[in-house]
């Protein structure tokens, strides 16, 4: 099962930056989306930002231009770094890995799992105060 493990979460002042990291298990990964979902409080869970396995990318209107998704070169670590931050980013930030998605967790063929449904870490708290 692969695991996501989320950090950098923070309280900051309005206009404040912060990056996001999201650390997931050392597999072989085919193809697979990772996305940044946030939940602000009351609210359901919304997409923020997400990243194809090319390297295509997508924002949420509310945080274009001042959010940037990104991956290292073996996509174990995801980034989100957030600039010039609003009271409105105030939520709990989710690391996702999206399904469908294959993975093995060993070079061998055998070791090979296709997973359905998304995959959540634990979630990261970012307040942004005035």
């Amino acid at each position: 099962q692969v695991q996501l493990l989320e950090s950098g979460g923070d309280s900051v002042q309005v206009g404040g930056s912060l990056t996001l990291s999201c650390e997931r298990s050392k597999y072989i990964f085919s193809g697979c989306k990772m996305a940044w979902y946030r939940e602000l409080p009351g609210k359901e869970r919304e997409l923020v930002s997400k990243i194809w396995g090319g390297g295509s990318k997508f924002y949420a209107d509310a945080v274009k231009g001042r959010f940037n998704i990104s991956q290292d070169n073996d996509k174990t670590m995801l980034y989100l770094q957030m600039n010039n931050l609003k009271i409105e980013d105030t939520a709990m930030y989710y690391c996702v890995l999206e399904g469908p998605c294959r993975y093995c967790t060993t070079s061998s063929v055998y070791s090979c799992k296709q997973v359905s449904t998304n995959t959540w870490g634990q979630g990261t708290q970012v307040t942004v105060s005035s």
